[in-house]
């Protein structure tokens, strides 16, 4: 039987994709007599406020019609972000060369008994990902993989003003 999670994913991402977006990632957190369905969609031109309308509109009418959610819940629409979300191994062959972090879901003894790991992404090897660290090359399995996101660079530019 699959979980209310696998369900929210089957329903929602055709809905998504049909739109021309991808779900880059559903977030499904019940709490006691409520839940939060969080959506993080994305287009190769970017996110707009009429983007999250449009698909959170049209994901409600799914949701309300399936009923997968045996209880209220609020629904959440936005773009990736900055520090977007890396969860497919797509996205980590798609961002290489960016600085991301990636939390383990056990801390891996041969490193440390470390869980977090900062480096640049080097792409993807069948189902590892490969992460360029200071202490060197890291292959990261993507089921070892709690969570991983991009770190936003804010490198300023120096303006200078000549007189």
């Amino acid at each position: 039987m699959a979980s209310v999670q696998q369900t929210l994913e089957q329903l929602v991402e055709p809905v998504v994709t049909a739109m021309g977006y991808e779900l880059v990632l559903l977030e499904y957190s019940p709490h006691k007599g409520s839940a939060l369905v969080r959506l993080y969609i994305d287009a190769p031109g970017g996110i707009t406020l009429g983007d999250c309308e449009s698909v959170s509109r049209e994901v409600e009418g799914v949701l309300d019609v399936e009923d997968p959610i045996p209880h209220n819940y609020r629904l959440e629409v936005s773009s990736p972000g900055l520090d977007r979300p890396l969860v497919k191994l797509a996205h980590f062959e798609r961002f290489a060369g960016e600085t991301a972090q990636i939390h383990l879901r056990v801390p891996r003894p041969g490193a440390g008994n470390r869980r977090r790991f900062v480096g640049t992404l080097a792409g993807v090897q069948g189902d590892t990902v490969l992460l360029d660290t200071p202490e060197g090359r890291v292959e990261i399995g993507l089921s070892e993989i709690e969570r991983a996101r991009l770190v936003p660079s804010f490198e300023a530019k120096e303006h200078r003003s000549r007189s």
